[in-house]
C-alpha cells in the first residue's frame, strides 16, 4: 500500500512540474505590472537595457530611436504586464516602400516564429502590411477569416507617423495621425496570463520607432 501510494505522490509531482514547466515557456514569469503612471520609452541611450525582451531579429537603438529590421516575425517584447484599458503611442517611420509597420499587444511576452508560419499570442496591428495594401487588426492569426481591415491609406516611406491604440472593453482602435486605421470588437478580449504584453514586431523592412508611450485607462 505505501509503496503504492509512494509511486502517486511520485507521478503527481512529475506531472506538476511538467505543467510548471510548460506554464513557464508560455508566460514569462514575475514581470511587473505597468504602474498607474504608465510606461515610457524615448530609447536616448546606448542599449536597449533590460526593459525589453528580445526574441530575435535585429532590434538596436541608433540615433536615439529603436531601429528595426528584418525581425522576421521575433517580437521585442516589454516586460510589463498590461491592464485591461490601455493606451499605446508611438512614433514610427517605415523606410521600405513595403511599408509594413507591426506592433503586438496582449501576446504572452516570449513567443515567436520558429519558421515562415506564425501565429501571435495577441492582437496584431498592421499598418501597410502586404506590399503596402493592407491596414489589419487581427486577433493572433493575421491571416485569420476573423481578421479586420481597415480602409486603404499607405506608408509614405520617410514619413513619421504618430500610431495609437486603444483598448477599451472589448473595443480595439488603431489611428494614425488621429486618422482611425483599424477597429475591432471583441465580445472575449485576450486578458490575463499569456495575454499580457506588448510588443514591437516586424518581417523585413527597416523601421524606426521613438516616444514610446503606454497609459493605463
Amino acid at each position: 500500500m505505501k509503496m503504492g501510494v509512494r509511486i502517486l505522490n511520485e507521478t503527481l509531482l512529475t506531472l506538476g512540474l511538467v505543467l510548471v514547466a510548460g506554464l513557464s515557456a508560455c508566460t514569462p514569469q514575475g514581470d511587473p505590472a505597468l504602474s498607474p503612471e504608465g510606461y515610457s520609452d524615448d530609447f536616448e541611450r546606448e542599449k536597449l537595457g533590460s526593459d525589453w525582451h528580445v526574441t530575435g531579429g535585429r532590434y538596436a537603438i541608433k540615433r536615439g530611436m529603436l531601429n528595426v529590421s528584418r525581425a522576421r516575425n521575433r517580437p521585442m517584447w516589454l516586460r510589463r504586464t498590461l491592464p485591461h484599458d490601455v493606451r499605446i503611442e508611438v512614433d514610427v517611420r517605415s523606410e521600405s516602400k513595403e511599408g509594413d509597420i507591426k506592433l503586438e499587444l496582449f501576446g504572452d511576452g516570449v513567443s515567436k516564429a520558429t519558421s515562415t508560419s506564425y501565429t501571435a499570442t495577441g492582437y496584431v496591428v498592421i499598418f501597410g502590411g502586404w506590399k503596402n495594401t493592407l491596414n489589419v487588426l487581427a486577433r493572433m492569426d493575421e491571416h485569420g477569416d476573423d481578421r479586420v481591415v481597415g480602409p486603404p491609406h499607405k506608408v509614405v516611406p520617410g514619413k513619421t507617423y504618430h500610431m495609437k491604440i486603444e483598448r477599451r472593453g472589448g473595443t480595439i482602435t488603431a489611428w494614425v495621425d488621429d486618422h482611425e486605421l483599424v477597429r475591432m470588437e471583441d465580445p472575449k478580449p485576450l486578458y490575463g496570463p499569456g495575454h499580457d504584453h506588448f510588443g514591437f514586431n516586424n518581417w523585413q523592412s527597416e523601421l524606426w520607432f521613438d516616444n514610446l508611450r503606454i497609459q493605463p485607462l
